[in-house]
């Protein structure tokens, strides 16, 4: 708790966090500091919402008390030794700091956090989505947007005590949330965090935000302590993920983790001034001739999970990274591509769609 002690008496005097002599990447504004972003305006003056009016929301909150919580921490650190965090099972000693798929060891490694606005809306409210970006991934993408942080590994490694204090930074700072971004190879490591911060005060809901690539013994852990799922869902086809992110099995594992998630916290759940409260929301990036199975996803959701399903039908693909490789991927989609994509969702039943 000196290390926790430490990084909340530097949060109160400085925008971002020193680890080891190295600085994770913030473009946090916070109100100590003669007033928050123009962006932000009186939002931050707004009455904070009552985040735990039901004793059990944060969901995390609950687990606190009786001990549950730290001995989550304790198994989920445990499957590091045999590394078995995520589907692809590498089976490396990550406690040794070995690395295997993911590159990365017995420390996450973040790459930066902030205050995010260009989230769903339910997530962003008026003050922001307080995302922290955690560096490598369970997943390969050929056409990553993050390839410099995903697949390049820009960030820095830090303690459990370091990425508590992120956290209870972002909470400070006007946060509805906290956004964990590619969080699925190191789940072990956030709850050890979630544990420590909660006890020095977090009081927001975690947002676990992955490519949908994840194992249910980890998300057995994650039970209870994760408010918000927001996963991808990106194939349907088992070839295409293959060639596109170079994982195995990839729509059957997506589909069970999007079961279990569903079953975890239901649907998406908002507060009177719309601001997520728990539940799933689930992104779909459509990829250029039809490579991502978009009618098949959107069956999948509405029949097997429920019509009332959160669903982000994204139109952002651009080549990026190694998109070049692979001569469909060279172009953005059409506006054709897209409105196709929205109608397969709509003609399945699905009616929340992310505007």
């Amino acid at each position: 708790m000196a290390i926790l002690d430490g990084a909340l008496q530097q949060m109160r005097t400085v925008p971002e966090i020193a680890v080891r002599g190295k600085r994770v990447q913030s473009r946090l504004l916070l109100p100590s500091m003669g007033g928050a972003s123009q962006r932000l305006g009186t939002a931050l003056q707004e009455p904070l919402l009552a985040v735990n009016d039901a004793g059990n929301w944060p969901a995390y909150l609950s687990l606190l008390s009786g001990g549950e919580l730290a001995r989550r921490v304790e198994s989920a650190l445990r499957m590091l030794e045999r590394c078995h965090v995520c589907p692809r099972v590498c089976g490396v000693n990550r406690l040794a700091d070995e690395r295997g798929e993911c590159a990365t060891g017995r420390r996450a490694v973040v790459a930066s956090y902030h205050l995010h606005f260009g989230e769903e809306a339910p997530l962003v409210g008026w003050g922001g989505s307080g995302t922290i970006f955690f560096t490598h991934c369970n997943l390969h993408c050929q056409y990553c947007q993050n390839s410099d942080i995903s697949q390049l590994g820009e960030g820095v490694e830090v303690a459990a005590e370091e990425l508590a204090g992120m956290m209870l930074q972002l909470q400070r700072a006007g946060a509805h949330n906290i956004n964990l971004v590619s969080p699925s190879h190191v789940a072990p490591q956030i709850l050890a965090a979630v544990a420590i911060a909660a006890e020095a005060g977090l009081r927001l809901p975690l947002v676990y935000n992955s490519g949908g690539y994840d194992a249910m013994p980890t998300l057995r852990l994650l039970d209870g302590v994760v408010d918000i799922y927001m996963p991808d869902a990106k194939y349907a086809d088992e070839a295409a993920a293959r060639q596109l992110s170079w994982v195995e099995h990839y729509p059957q594992v997506n589909r069970r983790a999007l079961r279990e998630m569903h079953r975890q916290v239901g649907d998406l759940e908002v507060d009177p001034r719309g601001v997520a409260r728990r539940g799933l929301i689930v992104r779909h990036l459509v990829l250029p001739e039809r490579l991502a199975g978009t009618a098949q996803v959107m069956r999948f959701l509405a029949q097997e999970l429920s019509v009332d399903t959160y669903v982000n039908v994204m139109a952002q693909y651009r080549p990026c990274y190694r998109a070049d490789d692979s001569p469909a991927l060279r172009r953005r989609i059409s506006q054709d591509e897209y409105h196709q994509a929205m109608a397969v969702a709509l003609s399945a039943g699905l009616h929340r769609l992310a505007r």
